[in-house]
């Protein structure tokens, strides 16, 4: 399992999806990000990133927040 997480500037990343693999996880990243701007990200409405402004992701729990209680595997056709 793959863990995504989001965070607005300066505040602890927060659990907002999981994924199967690493490329799922990437290739939902890639399409959620409208732009970049000195490490502050702007995200797609809609998408698990949409309140956010930073993300990372991990193959391992970085926090101790229920995996099940967010979206898992999510598409853009879920929008």
């Amino acid at each position: 399992m793959n863990y995504l997480y989001g965070s607005k500037t300066g505040a602890p990343p927060k659990l907002v999806a999981t994924f199967d693999s690493e490329e799922q996880l990437r290739a939902y990243v890639r399409w959620a990000t409208l732009s970049e701007r000195d490490g502050i990200f702007q995200f797609e409405k809609g998408s698990s990133l949409a309140s956010c402004h930073q993300y990372r992701y991990s193959s391992e729990p970085l926090t101790d927040e229920d995996a099940s209680a967010v979206v898992h595997n999510p598409t853009p056709s879920m929008l």
